[in-house]
């Protein structure tokens, strides 16, 4: 299962999200996001989880719990919804 984790501080490190989530099971990868740009963090990452069980004991024993003095949203990552427009407007296109 993959889970999505909010409000990171932009010092923690892909070790310690894994400690932290091993406490509850099997963790197969740890994806902190960062700007593509500059390498820094972005402030969110995903956690995989080999088993939905101990990936359901995870959210609800870490969401809302501070780590690096920030307090974590944790919850089941949303899919990706595919196809989307990133330019913006109603993608009209005119019969003439």
């Amino acid at each position: 299962m993959n889970i999505y984790i909010g409000n990171l501080s932009f010092d923690t490190t892909e070790e310690q999200l894994r400690k932290a989530f091993t406490a509850f099971g099997e963790v197969t990868t740890v994806n902190i996001i960062t700007d593509k740009y500059s390498g820094e963090s972005r402030g969110f990452a995903f956690v995989e989880m080999a088993k939905k069980e101990e990936a359901t004991a995870a959210i609800s024993g870490l969401n809302g719990q501070e780590l690096n003095g920030r307090s974590l949203n944790v919850n089941e990552a949303k899919p990706r919804s595919q196809g989307g427009n990133r330019r913006g407007g109603n993608n009209y296109r005119s019969p003439y």
